[in-house]
């Protein structure tokens, strides 16, 4: 699949206070205060910077400088949005969301702790009832990824069959549904020549259709390449809830659904690989992502977690 995020900056202007009255410096200090207050600061997405890794992706990752020019977020449009052709426009959740930082995490997520430990998450059921495990989350000749210098496959693919349901795997919230989902996955460095690339070759509909939801523990889920979904940004859901139907949009050889996990406060990354930066103009890297099967329920022939994390789906 074709995966893609990253940072929006805005810088809010300083205030020269001239020789006024008591009363009116401290109502200009105030004001300040509120306009520099966390909590009215969007932290566009979940997660944050600032703590290092829990160590259970690092030590496959391979490390990337997450340098690169910031790139401006756009809102993640709808399906029916998707086909537009267009980027979305540079506006996105609260006007003043803090100065950008790297891999595309703002200055409110700066204040976030680590991410959680695999071993902690719960509530996760199977994204398909019955699946078969077609390609394992690590190397591979067919990964689009770079962890120590060898091809990577960053999610685990299952399939059944075309128009199997597909439902969440765990609680959460809607971020992206659709073709426009760059903005959500964790990419580390801009986005602009990659959606100037994708503008002037008319490559929009080339993309998968996926859906993006923070699954409120500090984790995102990615599912890719459905043919029919049946959510919309911002729509809550809960485990085992109907998302989409089994397809094979984007580049896939067939049916089936990607599936991928990470942290927005994961400080490993992934490398893109080099042919994807050539032709695709994608970022250097990705924030690195989990084996999913660290959080599923434990189901014979596919494995999963041994343990009772979640309860089985569907």
């Amino acid at each position: 699949m074709r995966q893609h995020a990253h940072p929006m900056r805005r810088t809010p202007s300083r205030r020269r206070l001239g020789t006024v009255a008591l009363a009116v410096l401290v109502l200009v200090a105030a004001a300040a205060l509120v306009w520099r207050s966390p909590a009215l600061i969007s932290a566009g997405g979940v997660g944050a910077a600032g703590g290092g890794s829990h160590g259970l992706v690092a030590a496959q990752a391979q490390l990337v400088p997450a340098s690169g020019a910031p790139a401006s977020a756009g809102a993640a449009p709808t399906q029916g949005q998707a086909a537009s052709g267009s980027i979305p426009p540079a506006t996105v959740g609260n006007p003043s969301p803090g100065p950008a930082t790297p891999a595309g995490r703002d200055h409110a997520s700066m204040v976030a702790a680590q991410p959680a430990p695999p071993a902690t998450l719960t509530g996760y059921v199977w994204p398909i009832a019955h699946p078969r495990l077609t390609l394992p989350f690590g190397p591979t000749d067919w990964g689009t990824r770079i962890v120590d210098g060898k091809l990577f496959h960053d999610g685990v693919d299952l399939a059944t069959f075309c128009n199997d349901r597909i439902m969440a795997a765990h609680d959460g919230v809607v971020l992206a549904a659709g073709r426009h989902f760059d903005n959500f996955i964790g990419w580390v460095g801009s986005l602009d020549a990659y959606y100037h690339y994708l503008n002037a070759e008319h490559l929009w509909l080339d993309l998968p259709n996926v859906v993006i939801v923070d699954d409120g523990n500090g984790y995102r889920s990615i599912y890719a390449h459905m043919w029919k979904l049946t959510v919309k940004v911002g729509q809550h859901v809960r485990a085992g809830q109907l998302i989409g139907y089994e397809g094979m949009t984007g580049h896939a050889t067939g049916c089936h659904l990607h599936y991928g996990l990470f942290s927005p406060a994961e400080t490993a990354t992934f490398g893109t690989e080099p042919k994807a930066i050539k032709t695709w103009h994608e970022p250097p890297a990705e924030i690195a992502r989990i084996d999913p099967l660290l959080v599923l329920p434990y189901r014979k022939g596919i494995g999963g977690v041994t343990t009772s994390l979640g309860t089985e789906g569907g």
